[in-house]
Parts: C-alpha cells; sequence; structure tokens
C-alpha cells in the first residue's frame, strides 16, 4: 500500500525494538528523583505543571508507552541528532505527549519536540471502526479512485498509469487538504472527486499548461511565421489585472509552503494551489496568449510556464503526481 502511495521509510522500528532498553530508562529517571513509587506502580508527577501523573513502570512490572516514547526519542537522538522530531496521531493522545514531552526536557533531551494532531474519521455520523462494522479499507478506497478514473480518462485514450495517477491524487488532496485537526465525515464522493477543489482538477491544469506550451511550439515550427518561444526568455507581462494577480500569487508561493511546514498542515498548500489554479484560470480566459504579438505573446507563455512549475512542485510536495497529458 505504501509503494502504491509513494511512501517510503529509511528504518522500521517496532515498538520490541526498544524493549531492553526501557529498564535503563526507568532507572535514570529513578536516580534522578523524578520516579517515584505510588500503588506498586513507578509514575512521575507531574502535577505541577496541570499534567497529572504519568505512569513509566506499571505495578505488575511492564511497562507502557510513556516508557517507550523515552527510550525511542533517546536512541534516535543517539542516532541521528535531529533538530526536530515530529509525532503524527489522533488528537485524543495529546495530553499523552505533553507528559512525555516534558519529561524528556527534563532528562535532557533538546530536540524540538512537536505533535501534531489530527481529527478523527466518521462514516454517516459514527466512528469509522471494526466495532462498529463500517471499516473503509485504504486498498478498497484505491481500488475504487482508479475504477472511477479509469472510466473517464478510458474515452481520451488513457491508461490505467494515468487513472492512477488521478485516483491515487484524488485521494491524497482529499485527506491533505483538510485542516489536520478538524474531524471528517467520510464520503466517497468527497474522497473522489475529479472536480472543484480537488487532486484531478489541479493536475489538469497543470496538464493544460503542458499542452498550451506544446502548441506554442508546434506552432512556431509549423511555418505560421510566428518566432518560437524561448525558455529563457525572462521579461513578464503583467500589464493587465489577471496577469498582475497571478504573478502576484506566484510571489507567494516559497512562503505558502513556509507557512505550512511551520503550521505542520499541507491544508495551507493545498489552498494555495487552488487558488493559484482559479487565478490562472481568470488570466487565460482573459489574456489571449498565442495570437498575442510576439513580445506579449512570449511574456505571457513565460508567465503560463512559471504556474506550471509552481503548480507541479507544490503538489509534488503534496505526494501527487503531475502527467504532462490527461
Amino acid at each position: 500500500m505504501y509503494a502504491k502511495l509513494g511512501v517510503k521509510f529509511d528504518t522500521y522500528r517496532g515498538e520490541s525494538y526498544y524493549n531492553d532498553m526501557m529498564p535503563g530508562v526507568v532507572k535514570r529517571l529513578q536516580e534522578m528523583g523524578m520516579a517515584v513509587e505510588s500503588e506498586g506502580a513507578l509514575v512521575v508527577n507531574l502535577e505541577e505543571e496541570k499534567l497529572g501523573v504519568a505512569i513509566v513502570r506499571k505495578s505488575d512490572g511492564g511497562y507502557n508507552y510513556t516508557t517507550s516514547d523515552l527510550a525511542c526519542v533517546e536512541c534516535r537522538v543517539k542516532d541521528y541528532d535531529p533538530e526536530r522530531i515530529v509525532y503524527v496521531t489522533d488528537a485524543r493522545q495529546q495530553l499523552h505527549f505533553k507528559q512525555w514531552f516534558n519529561i524528556a526536557a527534563k532528562m535532557g533531551v533538546t530536540a524540538k519536540l512537536v505533535h501534531v494532531p489530527f481529527g478523527l474519521m466518521s462514516y454517516q455520523g459514527k466512528a469509522i471502526s471494526t466495532r462498529e462494522g463500517n471499516l473503509i479499507r485504504l486498498e478498497e478506497l484505491l481500488a475504487e479512485a482508479k475504477r472511477r478514473s479509469l472510466e473517464i480518462v478510458q474515452d481520451r485514450g488513457g491508461d490505467e498509469a494515468l487513472a492512477e495517477a488521478i485516483g491515487y491524487g484524488a485521494v491524497k488532496y482529499s485527506d491533505l487538504s483538510h485542516d489536520p485537526i478538524t474531524d471528517i465525515d467520510f464520503s466517497w464522493d468527497k474522497a473522489l472527486a475529479l472536480e472543484g477543489n480537488s487532486g484531478p482538477y489541479l493536475q489538469y491544469a497543470y496538464a493544460r499548461v503542458c499542452s498550451l506550451l506544446e502548441k506554442s511550439r508546434q506552432t512556431s515550427a509549423g511555418g505560421s511565421g510566428i518566432a518560437p518561444y524561448q525558455e529563457t526568455v525572462q521579461a513578464f507581462s503583467v500589464t493587465t489585472p489577471s496577469e498582475k494577480r497571478l504573478a502576484l500569487q506566484l510571489l507567494e508561493f516559497p512562503g505558502a509552503v513556509v507557512r505550512a511546514a511551520e503550521a505542520y498542515k499541507p491544508s495551507v498548500l493545498a489552498d494555495y494551489l487552488f487558488q493559484t489554479a482559479q487565478l490562472y484560470s481568470s488570466f487565460y480566459q482573459s489574456s489571449p496568449i498565442l495570437k498575442s504579438e510576439e513580445e506579449v505573446r512570449n511574456a505571457r507563455l513565460k508567465l503560463c510556464s512559471l504556474f506550471g512549475e509552481v503548480l507541479k512542485t507544490g503538489l509534488s510536495l503534496l505526494g501527487i503526481n503531475t502527467p504532462e497529458h490527461i
């Protein structure tokens, strides 16, 4: 499933990897005077920080997530010396992370620890779970996305590879375009939307730019008397309101990427890309390109080319492929 989604990991370490390290963590907490006995268990009192009490060894001698997370972070700091470690889990675990982040800092962990909580997924108002009997498997979701996309692209000569790119793009964008903390009531139609604020809409916008640039080269090569578009052209045409709006929006791309990263919200980037695509559409509708005078034509094509670069780069950051032909 990860391979289908283009997701890769450098290392896989299950919880058992840290089993032998956990007794040492608890021993150090005891030596520091942080872990004390309470009803047979060892706990760290965080009442002063208004974080309650964190159990680090249960009364039966077993360990829990707090202990394994502390062992894990020490191992990661030793192996990678990271500046920042980001944990992504559902919002119900926020107290747990606040507790052990606090303990880790007292133990000398200097790496910045960040918890990125996300909301819950429900289906027809009920939490998605095996217990509720409404489990939606990712495999089924991707298969349905591919099937729906294939029905559309086959009429245009598209193949299964294109259908996968569009279908999987729809699923990814549907998830990443939401604010992470927002609860979502799952809808097949929304998750697989091929129009509106969706992955396929942005993929199609990119394909249209590629088609336009290709057409400009073909027109030039066809003996029409039109000078070929030069990729090295530096000048931009920003004389009309729609050109100015698009140009200014494109200049915001680096800032949008930084804001998304700093807020740990891919949705910030998704919103930016959708707004940019809408501005490009307005520009395309109101500003003649291929039929303009050579200087204006090349400058407008340059603006189109830059839009394509921004869109492709932005979607790639969201893990979404950008086919040149749809």
